[in-house]
C-alpha cells in the first residue's frame, strides 16, 4: 500500500497537492501547521478541506516560533499591496518567513515515519514562489538528502507543482476529482480576508492564474452566491 503524508496549509496548492496525492497513493494523511500567523482562517479551511476530502488530519500548533520579521508573522508590520500581478517586484518578499519549511518538513517527516509513509508532499514552486529559497529544487533536493541521513530511511519530497505557473496549477486542480469544489474552501490572501484582499501578492498570482487559466476561481463563485 502507497502511502503519502501532505503539509496541508489550506491554500491553493496545498489543496491541489492533497487531491493529486489522493489520486496517485491508496491511503493519504494531512498536516497542518499554527504559528501565530495572520492568515490564521487557513487552519479552518485546511480542516475544512480534510473533512471533504476524506483524509486524517493532525493540526500542530507550534507557537510564535517564527514571530518578527515577516508581516505573516508580525501583526505591528504591513502586508504590501501592489495594483496588479504584472508590477511586484521580484526577489525576496517580505513575506518570507525564514527556517519554515525547513521545519515543516522536519516536523513532517517524523509524522510520516510514525504514520508509516514514504512519501511526503508539500505546494512549493519555483515558478510562482515569490523568491522564496525554500520554494527551491535545490533545497527540496538538500532537505530530502539530510531527512534521510537523520531517520536513517529514505521519505521522499514530492513536489507536484515544483514547475507549474499558477495557470498550469488551476488546469490541473480541474482535473482532479473532488479538487474544485475544495478550492472552494481553500484560504490563500495573505490578510486571511475571503475571498481575498485582492492586494497582496498571494491574492494577486491567485487570480492571474484563474484568469490566464480562463474560468472563475470556485472561491470567488461560492462567496458571491452567500453559500
Amino acid at each position: 500500500m502507497r502511502k503519502a503524508l501532505v503539509i496541508l496549509s489550506g491554500g491553493q496548492d496545498s489543496t491541489t497537492c492533497l487531491f493529486w496525492a489522493k489520486r496517485e497513493y491508496d491511503e493519504v494523511h494531512a498536516l497542518t501547521f499554527g504559528y501565530n500567523q495572520r492568515h490564521a482562517i487557513e487552519i479552518e479551511s485546511a480542516r475544512k478541506i480534510a473533512l471533504v476530502a476524506g483524509v486524517s488530519h493532525e493540526v500542530m500548533q507550534l507557537g510564535s516560533i517564527f514571530a518578527g520579521l515577516s508581516p505573516l508573522t508580525n501583526n505591528a508590520a504591513t502586508v504590501a499591496r501592489y495594483d496588479c500581478a504584472e508590477v511586484l517586484p521580484g526577489g525576496l518578499e517580505a513575506t518570507f518567513v525564514p527556517g519554515r519549511n525547513i521545519l515543516f518538513l522536519a516536523v513532517a517527516a517524523n509524522r510520516a515515519y510514525v504514520l508509516g509513509c514514504d512519501d511526503l508532499i508539500i505546494g512549493v514552486s519555483q515558478e510562482d514562489f515569490g523568491g522564496y529559497p525554500d520554494c527551491r529544487q535545490q533545497f527540496i533536493e538538500a532537505m530530502e538528502g539530510a531527512l534521510g541521513q537523520g531517520l536513517d530511511r529514505k521519505i521522499a519530497i514530492r513536489t507536484p507543482l515544483m514547475h507549474l505557473s499558477k495557470k498550469e496549477t488551476v488546469e490541473l486542480a480541474q482535473t482532479l476529482p473532488g479538487c474544485w469544489d475544495a478550492l472552494a474552501l481553500s484560504t490563500t490572501c495573505y490578510n486571511g480576508a475571503q475571498p481575498g484582499c485582492g492586494g497582496c501578492h498571494a491574492c494577486l498570482l491567485r487570480a492571474r492564474g484563474f484568469e490566464q487559466a480562463g474560468v472563475a476561481d470556485p472561491l470567488v463563485q461560492r462567496l458571491s452566491a452567500g453559500v
